[in-house]
């Protein structure tokens, strides 16, 4: 039983203690991941981000994924026969609802560059692991040097499916008996925005000469991001690593 998302963090960060002289990025998903990211980021001395996804729904089922969207890029599900105006309407709502999520808690900053650097993707629990799964997905074309995945609890489920993906995964425990990541923390209070807006601009740090030239950063802002162009943007992912 882990006593809060602190002490969590802190375990994980001491079992992340090898790559600290490694140049990388911690990355969070918002909003339970953030102070789980704040702790392993300060331990390591890296600046912390947030990572960001959100599922494509089926037209006729939108708890049915069939693909996920990120502020940089999508995924999609090939298998699966929807409208490409469906695709496109979709991608384009979801990425201005990221967008607007992530400039609300980073105001008008741009992404931390993650091309040939470690990233560890950071959450407070993975119960069926679709979100993480699609942002490793999503990150590794940004070509870091290595995805770690740390977390403090998962389903094993989940954990052999982002193990698959993943260059590396630290998980504190794997319970036959999970039903849900909060039955194993003694305190697992909501994080509100706040607290997430507190921990990132407590910890995010710029580097002028080297932030702007980011690829991802200039697909942020640039039409891509709005959806305005889907040439080449989708791949094709295994129909089992999109079902909810």
């Amino acid at each position: 039983m882990l006593k809060n998302r602190t002490e969590a963090a802190n375990q994980l960060a001491d079992k992340l203690q090898k790559f600290s002289n490694e140049d990388g990025v911690v990355l969070a998903v918002p909003r339970g991941g953030v102070p789980v990211g704040f702790e392993i980021a300060q331990k390591l001395d890296w600046p912390l981000d947030i990572a960001m996804s959100k599922k494509i729904g089926h037209p006729t089922n939108k708890e049915y994924a069939i693909g996920a969207v990120s502020l940089t890029g999508y995924i999609f599900n090939h298998d699966v026969d929807v409208p490409r105006d469906y695709l496109e309407t979709e991608v384009a709502r979801i990425r201005t609802e990221l967008q607007n999520q992530y400039h609300k808690y980073l105001d008008d900053k741009t992404p931390a560059i993650i091309t040939d650097k470690v990233v560890v993707i950071t959450d407070d629990g993975v119960a069926t692991g679709q979100t993480l799964l699609s942002i490793i997905d999503l990150v590794r074309r940004d070509k870091p040097k290595r995805i770690i995945v740390a977390t403090p609890v998962s389903s094993p489920k989940a954990l052999q499916k982002i193990e698959e993906q993943a260059d590396e995964v630290i998980c504190l425990t794997t319970p036959e008996d999970f039903r849900s990541v909060s039955q194993f923390y003694e305190s697992f209070e909501q994080v509100t925005d706040e607290e997430v807006m507190d921990k990132l601009h407590g910890n995010r740090y710029q580097d002028s000469n080297t932030r702007e030239t980011s690829a991802r950063a200039e697909r942020l802002r640039g039409p891509e991001a709005k959806g305005t162009s889907f040439k080449d943007k989708d791949r094709e992912v295994n129909s089992r690593d999109l079902k909810s």
